[in-house]
């Protein structure tokens, strides 16, 4: 069981791209990857209460409560200031929200609704949290009828993928590189656990959809392209892939200065693909200037 409270990083009340349908979309504060492409770099870290972010606080949303960093959300005016300001990748505006929180924000939106993902940061990384809340949404006769999505990296041990397993309808998995060393640069971890639960997930029925981002000049190369294709071979010919474009926004540090991935580079990686008997690969409909 969780401590029953989860540490989320903002919510949507609907998406309809983070799986199928439209989606409450959960983003949960946390990550076990450091990514240098991070497009929410902020979701990575848990604040220290530093409080470098309530100096350039514009409202006064952000005060100290004795050690502590506090937010104000009635005052908040969304200029993200503290995000960039915060020296550890953190959101101090961080809510705290209990399952009964989440099921009343549920039922509030559920006419509209198709289903749940949980996102993050890394999803899994509040486990139990995750686990309750999947198990009093099966068990809510007014919401049972949401699919439940996990949007995850992966890097979690098969015991850990059965626990959860049994209670969600798709994962969503991102691999980042193949090449473990390029990967270990990218992420700051090794990808072994990602890749294990790509085939787990496959072999469960519960790989929804394997997406892959297309850095140039790293992992647009043609070994991990080839790579990628092997690995979606042998999930099944079912196999969705997401091809995603790297682009620059809300990219902090080194990768904010790298080229952004052009519209031509990802087609003919989904060429690549195709020709190499990949009958679903997906590639971005819309383009950042």
């Amino acid at each position: 069981m969780s401590d029953g409270l989860a540490a989320v990083s903002k919510f949507l009340t609907w998406s309809v791209v983070d799986g199928p349908g439209n989606r409450f979309v959960l983003f949960l504060q946390g990550c076990n990857y450091r990514c240098v492409t991070c497009h929410n770099p902020h979701t990575i870290g848990v604040c220290s209460d530093c409080g470098a972010c309530v100096a350039v606080c514009p409202s006064g949303a952000l005060s100290r409560t004795g050690r502590k960093v506090t937010h104000d959300a009635a005052v908040c005016i969304a200029c993200d200031s503290c995000l960039a300001a915060c020296p550890t990748r953190a959101n101090p505006m961080v809510k705290r929200m209990t399952v009964e929180d989440v099921l009343g924000l549920l039922r509030r939106n559920a006419p509209f609704l198709n289903g749940l993902t949980v996102s993050g940061g890394e999803a899994t990384l509040q486990l139990d949290f995750l686990i309750d809340l999947f198990t009093a949404i099966k068990a809510a006769p007014d919401l049972a009828h949401l699919t439940l999505f996990i949007d995850s990296n992966g890097h979690l041990p098969a015991e850990s993928w059965q626990r959860v397993l049994p209670l969600t309808d798709g994962v969503m998995l991102d691999i980042k590189a193949f090449d473990s060393e390029r990967h270990r640069r990218l992420t700051g971890a090794d990808n072994h656990l990602s890749l294990a639960s790509a085939r787990l997930l496959a072999d469960a029925g519960k790989l929804y959809e394997l997406r892959f981002l297309l850095i140039p000049g790293e992992t647009d190369r043609p070994e991990e392209i080839a790579a990628l294709a092997a690995l979606a071979r042998e999930l099944g010919p079912d196999t969705r892939l997401r091809l995603n474009a790297f682009q620059h926004h809300g990219v902090r540090g080194s990768a904010a200065s790298w080229p952004a991935m052009p519209r031509t580079g990802v087609e003919a990686a989904a060429a690549t693909l195709r020709a190499a008997g990949i009958a679903e690969v997906a590639v971005p409909s819309v383009w950042l200037p």
